[in-house]
């Protein structure tokens, strides 16, 4: 069994907590025996796939198998040409340079719900969002890519894994997939 979450911003993507941390996965009522393929940080958005089948951690994770992962981020200020060439060829994070990704601005730029607590706008800097696409899935590596080429990431949302997307899920939504979406993720 393998499940589509859109995982709201403040959740860890785990099922028990520190200490004082933040919301969990155990309040969306899934079914036992599953756990994260993955993780998006807390406070990071969007689609996540959770399953009880081992095989999928391998499969989804693993650079080799070249699964893409599509995120739209705002980030602060335009990317020029060039900053987006410069994370479509990969950028060095600690010493190693990340695998080719695609990046472009999302022209039109999408609807997305507001967020609580909102981003902060500044009246002086003009926000935009990008879509970014990779096949890893280092710690933080989307934000630390767009700070690389100058461009901190203010808000991140995994809208896709592989030729799946997260369809009409609202946050805190959980549904289980369909023998024909398992095959868009291989």
């Amino acid at each position: 069994m393998i499940l589509a979450f859109h995982k709201p911003f403040g959740v860890l993507s785990r099922f028990t907590a520190d200490v004082g941390a933040c919301r969990t996965l155990a309040e969306f009522a899934f079914p036992e025996s599953v756990y994260p393929i993955g993780r998006l940080d807390a406070d990071s958005e969007g689609f996540l796939l959770l399953s009880d089948e081992a095989k999928w951690n391998q499969l989804l994770l693993s650079p080799r198998h070249h699964v893409c992962k599509t995120y739209h981020v705002l980030v602060e200020r335009v990317p020029s040409v060039e900053a987006l060439a410069e994370l479509s060829k990969g950028v060095l994070l600690d010493g190693r340079k990340t695998l080719p990704a695609q990046a472009k601005i999302l022209e039109p730029q999408p609807e997305v719900p507001p967020r609580d607590p909102p981003v902060r706008v500044r009246k002086t800097v003009k926000d935009i969002w990008i879509e970014l696409q990779i096949h890893e899935g280092k710690n933080r590596q989307v934000r630390r890519m767009t700070a690389a080429v100058g461009h901190p990431t203010l808000r991140l949302i995994r809208v896709a894994i592989g030729g799946l997307g997260i369809g009409g899920l609202a946050p805190g939504e959980w549904r289980v997939l369909e023998p024909a979406e398992l095959r868009l993720l291989r």
